[in-house]
């Protein structure tokens, strides 16, 4: 892309002054558009260093109300940043609907830098262009605007525009190494800068190759772009999204009807095992955290069937520093105005560490889709970007488990009366779990299909049966201990 670039043609002073006038103008109007449509658009600033992205950021933010926008400068991730996966310090980032979002450097900096400096395999390296396409293919798919410029000068300007910045004692801490670096390599980079562009160029958020020879000239190449983007975004806000179809291999899931719930433990049994178990447990936790590695453990289930219980039998074996337990309920509102997936990349472990969920993103394709919180193209698209989501969980290193805790509907109906009737578990039983219970059929054909759609090799279901409680934690301490060595290799 950069090396057969020959740039735009560059208008006289007049007209140029002109454009830029109008550009703004048009923005200072679609910062009301975007809010009112609540269209968020997140924009990414890379290129070469002294290219001025900053000094063009820093005119482009002037006409938009200050309150509708974010701006990160994103340097080299910090050894917090490192302990979460890839994606995590920019989808964490993007911004809620009807906002702006800016990046100074992204992605593409931190993934072509680690390249240069041979600190990523070429396998690697096609690992995260997958996951950066599948990151702003769900962004854009989920009604974001991504607008992605590279700001693009020659070797010589560089090294011009360095110097100045080196000789002004006000501006010369702005130079970087990296960026004396970039400039000493230039051909290097520019066959790496090539071959990221080409490879993550897409229809649905395409590359802008931004002549920054001329502040003004680069200026007014980023407004126009990004106006013009705005306008055909605000336009084909109504576009259903094409579903695509999973890629991931599967594993074959029963149907709910087919799993025989008639097991049990004798109390015996049951204390002896659960001992044992904890006390493994405990010890693999030490481990883990020696060796950095990171567990998601997912709870979904029927009102009642135990899931509290049986986190609690799990928690009982670990250390209180090294897990989290996440309790998922309705999104709040600076939530429900992000992708659906954004409030858990925020609540991941770091390496090491074990977060487990109690509700998870699952809410998606059960209680949103069939309580009509999304769209149906909104859950029959989201069993694909979920198993991408888990995708990047287990590429990172993740242990990732994920437990449907089962019980059937006479079982359910004697817990609800016994919470309804018992003082002390009153708090336990809602309105909204009666009524959940008489939508018992819609939501098993809704786990079924989850369940079919959502079990891959690298992130199974495991189904707990729990008519009896003790036997489901018994099971899921087994299944958590299985997968934590299976891992560890022992």
């Amino acid at each position: 892309m950069l090396k057969d670039w020959n740039g735009l043609e560059k208008p006289e002073a007049q007209e140029l002054d002109e454009r830029l006038k109008a550009a703004r103008a048009k923005l200072a109007v679609q910062q009301m558009q975007i809010k009112e449509h609540k269209l968020p658009v997140f924009v990414l600033f890379e290129g070469w260093g002294a290219a001025g992205k900053g000094s063009v950021l820093g005119k482009v933010i002037l006409n938009i109300d200050p309150r509708f926008f974010k701006v990160f400068t994103m340097d080299i991730p910090t050894e917090e940043e490192k302990r979460k996966p890839f994606l995590y310090r920019y989808f964490v980032k993007i911004p809620e609907a009807g906002k702006f979002c800016f990046l100074d450097s992204g992605w593409m900096d931190e993934i072509t830098r680690d390249c240069l400096h041979e600190d990523l395999s070429d396998k690697e390296y096609k690992k995260r262009i997958d996951s950066v396409k599948r990151f702003e293919r769900q962004l854009t798919d989920n009604g974001y605007l991504v607008m992605k410029f590279f700001f693009h000068i020659s070797q010589k300007e560089q090294q011009k525009r360095l110097k100045g910045l080196e000789e002004d004692e006000n501006t010369s801490w702005r130079v970087s190494e990296n960026d004396m670096w970039q400039n000493m390599h230039y051909e290097k980079c520019l066959k790496a800068y090539d071959r990221y562009l080409n490879d993550t160029n897409v229809s649905t958020s395409p590359w802008y190759i931004v002549d920054a020879k001329s502040k003004k000239w680069a200026q007014l190449q980023v407004l126009e772009t990004l106006v013009s983007g705005i306008d055909t975004a605000l336009q084909n806000r109504s576009i259903a999204v094409p579903l695509l179809q999973n890629v991931f291999p599967m594993e074959k899931m029963p149907k709910l009807s087919e799993i025989s719930l008639d097991k049990s433990l004798t109390p015996e049994e049951y204390k002896k095992e659960l001992n044992e178990l904890q006390a493994r447990l405990g010890v693999l936790h030490n481990e883990l955290y020696r060796r950095k590695i990171p567990v998601v453990i997912a709870y979904e289930g029927w009102d009642a069937a135990g899931k509290g219980g049986n986190i609690k039998r799990i928690t009982g074996a670990l250390d209180p520093r090294g897990y989290e337990v996440q309790p998922i309920a309705s999104p709040e509102p600076h939530e429900k105005a992000r992708h659906y997936l954004w409030r858990f990349w925020n609540r991941l472990p770091k390496t090491g560490h074990i977060t487990i969920f109690d509700r998870t993103w699952y809410g998606r394709v059960m209680v949103e889709r069939l309580e009509g919180f999304c769209s149906e193209n909104d859950w029959q698209r989201a069993y694909n970007e979920i198993n991408e989501f888990e995708k990047e969980l287990s590429d990172w290193g993740a242990i990732l488990i994920k437990f449907w805790v089962q019980i059937d509907k006479e079982v359910q109906l004697q817990r609800f009366t016994d919470r309804q009737n018992t003082p002390e578990k009153q708090w336990k039983i809602t309105e909204e779990d009666w009524r959940n219970r008489e939508k018992w059929d819609y939501y098993e054909t809704a786990v079924n299909e989850m369940m079919k759609k959502t079990s891959t090799t690298f992130a199974p279901w495991h189904v707990l049966e729990s008519n009896d409680k003790k036997y489901a934690r018994i099971k899921a301490l087994k299944i958590v201990i299985q997968e934590i060595e299976k891992k560890l290799q022992l």
